[in-house]
């Protein structure tokens, strides 16, 4: 079996560590690019489109946040599915990022929506708070699709204490007790570069913690959120990376809104899509290229 993981993996050695995030609202784009759509869903599918042009060589994959999509009702979910369609189609790993989190024949029907039909994408994201029995139906994707997850561990965002850092009577923080389960799975499900086929979100914002978060993980794929506009920096990143791989940090809004800087020098409405996907690109190589001086280079 040929899981999702590997292709995730041998994508970082090509390309970088990059994951583009697609958390595309309409503030983001140029503001003749929105005057001239027909609707706001389109005018984000649009935009969508040249950022995955200008940026497909560069990225590791993408990853898609379904509730900017969701919150425009059917016509955002139709420009969701053509997201995903036109990143897969070009061959590049997509992860919905949709933090599902139910259990038993729900879960097998939630897999079955993002994981084929109209949604269907590589990997998603998953909440473990109801227990081992919400990821465990995945699995069957897993085995049958080479399909993957990242299942939520030790976020990024600024309440991620609440939960996550409580101390457990049997020892460790509570994101501790999700990352041994997470990487007991894996131990049954690993690819040929050695990870499981289920990897664990990281966020990059704790630097303190990251080492020892790595090294209890070494069969865990990391998806590593809050470079960037979080506070996360190249060095904390690289952290949570194994010899420049092992990961991928994704970046939305400064991506995303690379167009902007310069445009508040000059007038906005010259700006159209073409310039802001060549905006987020060197937005992203910069990203890279910095990841890559503080991790060093990915193995091929």
């Amino acid at each position: 079996m040929i899981y999702n993981m590997d292709t995730l993996y041998e994508a970082v050695a090509a390309k970088g560590p990059v994951c583009v995030g697609l958390d595309t609202v309409a503030d983001y784009i140029p503001p003749a690019e929105r005057r001239k759509a027909a609707s706001e869903a389109g005018a984000i599918l649009a935009f969508n489109l040249a950022l995955i042009d200008g940026t497909a060589d560069a990225a590791a994959c993408y990853k898609v946040q379904i509730a900017c999509y969701e919150a425009l009702g059917l016509a955002g979910l139709e420009t969701y599915a053509k997201t995903l369609r036109c990143i897969r189609e070009r061959g590049i790993p997509v992860i919905a990022d949709i933090k599902r989190g139910d259990i038993a024949d729900m879960a097998l029907r939630y897999a079955a929506a993002h994981f084929s039909g109209d949604f269907e994408a590589d990997f998603v994201t998953l909440s473990p708070y109801m227990g081992m029995d919400s990821i465990e139906p995945w699995l069957s994707w897993a085995d049958k699709a080479g399909k993957g997850a990242f299942v939520l561990m030790r976020t990024s965002n600024r309440g991620m204490r609440d939960f996550e850092y409580q101390e457990l009577k049997s020892g460790g923080r509570l994101y501790d007790a999700v990352g041994t389960k997470l990487a007991e799975l894996a131990a049954g499900r690993s690819g040929v570069h050695g990870y499981g086929v289920f990897g664990a979100v990281i966020g990059c914002t704790e630097r303190e913690e990251a080492a020892a978060i790595r090294k209890k993980g070494r069969n865990l794929f990391f998806l590593i959120p809050g470079y960037g506009a979080q506070g996360g920096a190249a060095e904390d990143a690289a952290l949570l990376l194994c010899d420049g791989n092992g990961g991928v940090v994704n970046a939305s809004r400064s991506l995303l809104r690379a167009w902007m800087p310069a445009a508040a020098e000059e007038d906005p409405d010259r700006v159209n899509n073409v310039r802001a996907a060549e905006a987020a690109r060197r937005a992203l190589i910069e990203m890279r290229d910095a990841i890559r001086a503080a991790a060093g280079p990915a193995k091929t």
